[in-house]
Formats: C-alpha cells, sequence, structure tokens
C-alpha cells in the first residue's frame, strides 16, 4: 500500500505537461478533535493518491490544515473524500485566483501536534470558541468604522508585499509571537474597539479570534476565509478592494496579485517590486524580494558570498555546507544584514508603482514539447551550456525550451551549437552539446524540444 511519493518533482512536472489538463489550486482547514491522526493521515494519502491530488497538509489532534492542487475533472471526488467525515460537511474549498499546474509537485501528508503552532499550553483555551466571521462586503464596512483596529496575523514577509490599509502588522517570523504582542498591544481595548483580524486563507485568524476571545476582548471579527476568499468575493460582487498588492501563498508561485499596487522594494536594489525569490545557494535559500535586473546580475543570489559559492564545483559546494546548521538561516525569511531595503515593520499604504496586468495562465496555450536532452554543466564565464542528447536529434534553428525548479521555463532558439566540440547543424542522442545560454543552467535542467 503506497503512502509516500515514488516520483521526483521534475518526473512529475513533466506529467502534467504530458497530461495537459487544468489543475486547481485550493486551500482548506478544518478545527476538529482527531483522535487518531496518523489513521487519519494514511487514510486521506491513499485516497488523494489515486485522484492525482498534490500538495502539502498538516494533520493534528485538533484538525486538518491543507494547501493542494487538484485536476479540475476530479475537484468533486477530491470533495467526497473530505466530506466523507463529519466535521468537513460543506467544508470551504479557498480556490485560488491564479492558477498553476506547477503549484504543487508532490502528496505530503504530515502528523503535527498542532496545524498551527501557537506556543500555548493553556487547557482552559477552547479553539473553537471563535470570534464572528465576515464576509468581503461587511469587512469593508466595518474598516470604515472609526472604532476599529484591524491586524494582520500573517508575517512580515507576508504582509510587506500586500496587506489591508490602515492595517497593524507585526514585525514577526511566526504567529505565535504575534498572539503576545498584540496581546499586550491592545491590552486597554478590550471592552470598546472593534477587534478585526485577517489572514491568507482564515485558519491563522480562527485560532487568534479564540484565542483574544479567551483573553477578554469583547468584539472580536475575522475575515471569513482569509484574503484568498475575499479576493474571489470583490471580484463576484464587484467591490472596492481596501487590499492592497500581492497576496502571499505557500506554493510554487510565492504569490497572487490582488491589486495591481506594488508596494514594497527589491530587497537589493530598492527598486519598486515584490517578487520573492529563494536564495539558489542551497546552503542558503534565503527566501527574499528580487528584482529582475538583481536576478539577472546576482544569478538569483541574496549575496556576493553566496553568488561564489553557486559558482564552485557541486561536490565542493555538498563541502561548504556539510554538518552546518542552516535551518535557522532558511526560516528567517528576508532577514539578512545583506538586504539592503528590508525595512521590516514599516510599511506604506502608499503604491510605489504600478504592476503590468497579469496574463491568465489558465488561458494560456499549451506548449507541445518532446525531452531532448539533461544538463550537464555550466561555464559561467563563457555562459556555455553543456548537454547530454538522450532521446531525440537536436537540429540548428529548433525552438527549446530549458526547464527546471530553481531555472523556471526559458524558450531559446538555437542558432549555433558545438556537437562533441565541433560546430554542427545537427546532434544526435549520445552527443555532446554545448552552446551559449544567458542565464545560467543548473543540474537539474531539462532541455525539451518546442514542437510547433
Amino acid at each position: 500500500m503506497q503512502l509516500y511519493n515514488t516520483l521526483s518533482a521534475e518526473e512529475r512536472a513533466e506529467l502534467i505537461d504530458q497530461a495537459g489538463k487544468q489543475r486547481l489550486t485550493l486551500s482548506f482547514y478544518a478545527y476538529a478533535k482527531i483522535e487518531d491522526p496518523k489513521k487519519f493521515r494514511d487514510d486521506l494519502f491513499i485516497q488523494w493518491n489515486k485522484l492525482d491530488a498534490l500538495g502539502r497538509t498538516y494533520v493534528a489532534k485538533e484538525g486538518i490544515n491543507a494547501q493542494m492542487s487538484v485536476p479540475a475533472e476530479n475537484i468533486e471526488a477530491f470533495r467526497d473524500t473530505l466530506e466523507a467525515y463529519d466535521f468537513m460537511k460543506n467544508i470551504r474549498l479557498n480556490v485560488a485566483v491564479e492558477h498553476d499546474d506547477h503549484s504543487f509537485l508532490k502528496l505530503t501528508v504530515k502528523v503535527r501536534d498542532k496545524i498551527v503552532a501557537d506556543g500555548l499550553n493553556d487547557d482552559t483555551f477552547d479553539v473553537t470558541n471563535i470570534g464572528v466571521h465576515l464576509k468581503a462586503n461587511e469587512f469593508n464596512q466595518i474598516l470604515e468604522d472609526p472604532n476599529t483596529i484591524v491586524v494582520d496575523f500573517r508575517n512580515h514577509y507576508e504582509s510587506e508585499i500586500g496587506h489591508f490599509k490602515g492595517a497593524i502588522t507585526p514585525d514577526v517570523e511566526t504567529f505565535r509571537e504575534s498572539l503576545p504582542i498584540i496581546n499586550e498591544q491592545l491590552k486597554d481595548f478590550k471592552e470598546d474597539k472593534n477587534l478585526v483580524m485577517y489572514c491568507t486563507g482564515g485558519i491563522r485568524c480562527e485560532k487568534a479570534s479564540a484565542y483574544f476571545k479567551h483573553q477578554g476582548f469583547k468584539n472580536v471579527f475575522q475575515l471569513e476565509g482569509g484574503i484568498i476568499n475575499y479576493a474571489k468575493q470583490i471580484k463576484e460582487e464587484n467591490l472596492e478592494s481596501k487590499f492592497i498588492g500581492k497576496n502571499f501563498v505557500f506554493d510554487h508561485r510565492l504569490g497572487e496579485r490582488i491589486t495591481d499596487d506594488i508596494v514594497s522594494q527589491c530587497h537589493q536594489c530598492g527598486k519598486p517590486c515584490d517578487n520573492h525569490t529563494n536564495c539558489s545557494n542551497d546552503g542558503c535559500h534565503l527566501l527574499f524580494i528580487q528584482c529582475d535586473d538583481c536576478k539577472a546580475a546576482m544569478e538569483n543570489c541574496c549575496s556576493n558570498e553566496c553568488l561564489e559559492i553557486t559558482h564552485l564545483p557541486l561536490a565542493e559546494q555538498v563541502k561548504l555546507r556539510r554538518g552546518k546548521q542552516v535551518g535557522n538561516k532558511v526560516f528567517r525569511k528576508g532577514k539578512s544584514e545583506n538586504l539592503k531595503f528590508k525595512h521590516s515593520g514599516e510599511l506604506s499604504d502608499i503604491a510605489l508603482a504600478t504592476a503590468k496586468k497579469p496574463t491568465d495562465i489558465r488561458q494560456k496555450i499549451k506548449v507541445k514539447k518532446v525531452l531532448v536532452a539533461k544538463a550537464e554543466h555550466y561555464y559561467v564565464k563563457a555562459q556555455v551550456g553543456l548537454f547530454i542528447i538522450e532521446n531525440q536529434d537536436l537540429n540548428l534553428g529548433d525552438k527549446i525550451l530549458i526547464s527546471g525548479p530553481t531555472t523556471g521555463n526559458e524558450e531559446l532558439i538555437l542558432d549555433k551549437m558545438l556537437v562533441n566540440g565541433q560546430e554542427s547543424t545537427i546532434a544526435k542522442p549520445g552527443d555532446k552539446v554545448t552552446f551559449e545560454v544567458p542565464f545560467r543552467v543548473r543540474l537539474s535542467d531539462k532541455l525539451f524540444k518546442i514542437i510547433v
């Protein structure tokens, strides 16, 4: 009985492309008492694996928290696997504003102590005694009330690229940090203020609203379904968006645009930018905001030190990070002395620039492609990639796609190449091919021929 992933991310991505079917990115959560989280986890994995559902899910005795990618044709069958449990009857599925067939490339279901780590150890705290849910229109109305205090219960790297106007945005790295900070900051307003809160999909606010009711706050409200559901409702009901910028999401996309406002800066040069990336040095992997110009100049690295490391042979890179504890750096998202334009806690409601209109990727033309080669090496100074041909002939003039988890998808026209060291117009399986590539090629990259 399969209870684990058998395919790599690259293999899964290739199968998704070959299938050519639309997938939906969605999230959901439910607080409930689960007696045997391990059995619950195994049962879900078996059912979801049959439906080609991918994503990241946490299960605990207090409930379930999931972010998923599901084939559109299987969505009802997927819902049935949830509603087989009483506590998930009529559960709300927060469907993403933007879709990406590669938002998740494996299925992970993990058992945790809690679905949202809160740092609390209080047996009298009832997580189900929550605040009042507000739909988008109601949320907009209460924000206009001068008696309202609105709090963002996300982390600094999330609120930095987008938030509700006038919101308190704690400079924290975890949800558990925000609870005591906000409790102390608002301790004098327990009786007379509307405490209104929001997060990405509602799960953190669900717990936070119960916590602040437990702390004695009288008028506690939360945005139903979080920013994801809010974005859907304002579009459907043609409402004004009180949210500005991007909504950070915890999948391959790292964000989906709610409004055209760019409210953050590239952490390296200060240009208006709200695109998150991870440092290409696997020994760092720092999450930060980087514009296209800095991405090209720094080769997707957060510092010159990391850039130099990525130019070393892979064996030396592995040796450098062997035995080092890098976990704290991985999770200190956006916090580094090398990031000159990182301003945590200094967020503005004024747009720095306007984003270009995004292309609806659900309407993009599916590109037919065939795997030709795998990357073998990249010569940084010469900007030349080395590939070994595997399955198909490669011809001069072919339109090619170089694709990988970090590289993304880059298209080129092959106008010159060396085959086994000699200039040639054709390469066959087994040949070594080199040609100029104006971006860094990685060992995980693959070369596809695009079929028109």
